[in-house]
C-alpha cells in the first residue's frame, strides 16, 4: 500500500498523503540496506516512502557542484526531505555518516526528525546531545525506529 520513491524518480506524490524521508548510513557497502528492512515494514500503510539509496549510483561521480550526477542526488534528497512529514535517521555504528550528521544539522529544528544512534556509533555523544536540546525522539534499535515511523505517519 506505500508507494515507494527513489532517485532519480521525479518527487511527484500526493503531499496530502504521510511520507517518510529514509536519512542514515549507506557509505557503500559499509552500511547494510537498513532502507530495505524500513520499506518492507511500511509496505502496509498507507504512505510515500522516500529512500535516497540509489540502485544506479555510480561511485566514479565527481564530488564537485559541477557533476550533474551528484548535483541531482543531493538536490533530489534535499527536496525530498523538505517534502517529507517526517525523516528517519539511522546512524550505523560500522559508519561514520558524514553526510547523515550535516542533514541532522539541517533538519533538527523542524520536528519532524526520529534518530535511532546505537551505541557504538563514533559521534554518538553529539548526536545525543543535538537531540535532547531540540527535543528529537530517539531510539536504539531499526525495530524502534519503525515503530516511531509508524506512529509518526498516522499522527500526519
Amino acid at each position: 500500500m506505500s508507494l515507494l520513491l527513489k532517485p532519480p524518480a521525479p518527487l511527484s506524490f500526493d503531499r496530502t498523503l504521510p511520507s517518510v524521508f529514509l536519512a542514515g548510513s549507506i557509505e557503500m557497502g559499509q552500511a547494510d540496506d537498513w532502507q530495505r528492512q524500513l520499506e518492507i515494514g511500511l509496505e502496509d500503510t498507507p504512505a510515500v516512502v522516500l529512500n535516497p539509496r540509489r540502485d544506479d549510483w555510480d561511485p566514479s561521480w565527481k564530488q564537485s557542484m559541477s557533476d550533474p550526477n551528484l548535483r541531482a542526488q543531493v538536490e533530489w534528497e534535499l527536496d525530498a526531505q523538505d517534502a517529507a512529514t517526517c525523516i528517519a535517521m539511522y546512524f550505523a555504528p560500522t559508519t561514520k555518516a558524514p553526510i547523515t550528521l550535516l542533514e541532522l544539522g539541517l533538519f533538527a529544528r523542524t520536528g519532524k526528525v526520529i534518530v535511532c544512534c546505537p551505541d557504538g556509533f563514533w559521534r554518538k555523544g553529539n548526536v545525543d546531545i543535538v537531540c535532547a536540546r531540540y527535543g528529537i525522539p530517539t531510539v536504539s534499535s531499526l525495530g524502534e525506529l519503525l515503530a516511531g515511523v509508524r506512529h509518526a505517519l498516522r499522527l500526519g
